[in-house]
């Protein structure tokens, strides 16, 4: 299966966004930390190229902390090379963590007692863009949920410390030409669910999950120990099994069973678990 998905209202995402870059002096891109490098949209390095930005790994309470470190290491790398970039991991429903992210924007570029400081939110849908803008204004004034595409149009908000936040819709890229990347967002949620095959992202997810955490699936469901742990397929029959995922006369629901797999990989009831880390990848920019 081929995985793509641009609803027509991320097109006019993509118009805002260059029109509205250069208004603003720090782009605070929101990325999954379960994933940093597949949750990143190109399109955001090409438009803010000559604007201060902080990679915001969100979710850190759902990602593997020894993988989060490596990532932050690695974005630590690239910001010494002078590409004007910082990055921080946080949780974003946690006041005090999400606000180090707006101090490390204060840090780096102080506002006036003419100007405000102007802060926008970027990044791919479901990546928790509005969570962290109710967060820092202490109240609700985005709307949030578990599933992509909530926001809409553009919010500015006024915060504390003479800064200005401005939401934006999340917005994927035209075409999805990483598969293993495609999988691994529609794994997370950033894709919508009626835009994939359950089975196909739970068999791709699985096999991720037995080969870099095979404790924590053993555990989470129980798995007998003779089971072979290389054969995929036995693997989601017996999550299903012990779940209850059953068909009519007998026999394993495999979709159900990948459904619960991918639900409670989103909810962090398997673990502490990262989906990508840097030695996956080739490539020095990301």
């Amino acid at each position: 299966m081929t995985i793509q998905w641009f609803p027509g209202h991320m097109q006019d995402t993509e118009l805002f966004l260059k029109e509205s870059v250069s208004s603003v002096d720090v782009v605070m891109e929101i990325l999954d930390a379960r994933l940093p490098a597949s949750s990143a949209n190109p399109l955001i390095d090409k438009l803010c190229k000559r604007i201060f930005r902080i990679k915001v790994l969100n979710k850190k309470d759902l990602a593997d902390p020894v993988i989060t470190k490596l990532w932050l290491n690695y974005f630590k790398t690239i910001q010494t090379k002078g590409n004007g970039c910082e990055a921080i991991a946080i949780t974003g429903t946690d006041p005090a963590d999400t606000w180090r992210a707006a101090d490390l924007a204060l840090m780096n570029i102080k506002p006036s007692r003419s100007r405000r400081l102007r802060i926008m939110v970027a990044g791919i849908p479901n990546t928790g863009k509005s969570t962290i803008m109710n967060t820092l204004a202490g109240k609700k004034i985005a709307k949030t949920g578990n599933v992509p595409a909530i926001t809409r149009q553009q919010q500015r908000t006024a915060l504390k410390n003479r800064i200005d936040i401005y939401d934006t819709p999340g917005i994927l890229w035209p075409v999805l030409e990483n598969q293993a990347g495609a999988y691994r967002l529609a794994a997370s949620g950033a894709i919508a669910d009626t835009a994939i095959d359950y089975d196909d992202v739970a068999m791709f997810t699985l096999g991720y999950l037995i080969n870099r955490y095979p404790d924590a699936i053993k555990g989470r469901y129980q798995l007998p120990g003779h089971i072979e742990m290389s054969n995929t397929i036995m693997v989601l029959e017996e999550i299903g099994a012990a779940r209850g995922c059953l068909k009519k006369g007998g026999g394993v629901d495999l979709k159900k069973a990948s459904e619960l797999l991918i639900r409670e990989l989103r909810s962090g009831k398997i673990g502490e678990i990262s989906l990508e880390s840097p030695e996956d990848f080739s490539y020095k920019t990301i």
